[in-house]
């Protein structure tokens, strides 16, 4: 197998199975774990994967997006903890944004039930989670329903965004980095996210440490937007004071 036909089953590897040692991508006789190691370091210069210790993992981009079922099996106790320490934010709090994505639905089963609180998002499952409790006021942004993630998108959830003032927004992405800030694939999406942290008064990232480094299409914020960055232990402590540095308390949980 010629190396640009070994890179491509690489990438196609990790997009169908998600994160992979270099042990099982190096499974073939004729490929030794040191090619693979060269393999995945030119596919990161691409911005195709992520290298992380022993293995990698693929990186979103307009023509790659892990659906929200495959999300659900991805750090899920990390995920947890992400959520219940930014429930912990929401102070005086009466009106959130609940961004799309597996741990933004997290944060909403973690939100407070003991007094009145209005949510506003665009992701469906996150609306059906709150809108039965009684002390859940819940405001859908009605949209084009993307199939993979079960938020709606484009002019009407921007245009419906427009017209709050919300005190607190739970935000996720797919990439954030000093360089370029908070991305994700989807134009469609951006626009969403970017008009979530236009109207928001305090700005809450919530992602794990696998998201950090990575960037992906379309930037919607930069780093100094928000106000707490909220991870898990799995982002090494010198790396988060670099964050931090650019403005926002970065909590590890």
């Amino acid at each position: 197998m010629h190396t640009d036909e070994r890179q491509h089953a690489i990438v196609e590897r990790l997009r169908a199975d998600g994160r992979l040692d270099v042990r099982k991508l190096a499974a073939d006789p004729a490929v030794s774990p040191e090619t693979i190691r060269r393999d995945l370091r030119v596919l990161e210069h691409h911005g195709l994967v992520r290298r992380v210790h022993g293995g990698a993992y693929p990186v979103e981009s307009p023509g790659f997006e892990t659906s929200l079922a495959a999300r659900t099996t991805h750090h899920i106790p990390a995920k947890r903890r992400i959520a219940a320490a930014a429930a912990d934010l929401i102070g005086d709090a009466e009106t959130v944004f609940v961004d799309e994505g597996v741990t933004p639905q997290l944060v909403a089963g973690a939100l407070p039930t003991s007094r009145p609180l209005t949510v506003v998002t665009a992701a469906l499952p996150t609306a059906a989670q709150l809108a039965a409790l009684p002390s859940m006021t819940v405001i859908l942004l009605g949209g084009r329903v993307r199939g993979r993630t079960l938020a709606t998108v484009d002019h009407w959830v921007t245009a419906m965004l427009a017209g709050f003032v919300i005190d607190l927004a739970f935000i996720g992405a797919n990439g954030i980095s000093r360089e370029h800030g908070l991305t994700t694939p989807d134009p469609a999406v951006a626009s969403v996210k970017a008009q979530a942290v236009e109207v928001s008064r305090r700005r809450v990232f919530c992602g794990i440490h696998t998201k950090f480094g990575a960037s992906s299409f379309c930037k919607f914020a930069d780093v100094r937007d928000f106000e707490v960055i909220i991870t898990d232990v799995g982002l090494p402590a010198n790396e988060a004071r670099r964050y931090t540095n650019t403005g926002p308390q970065v909590i590890r949980v």
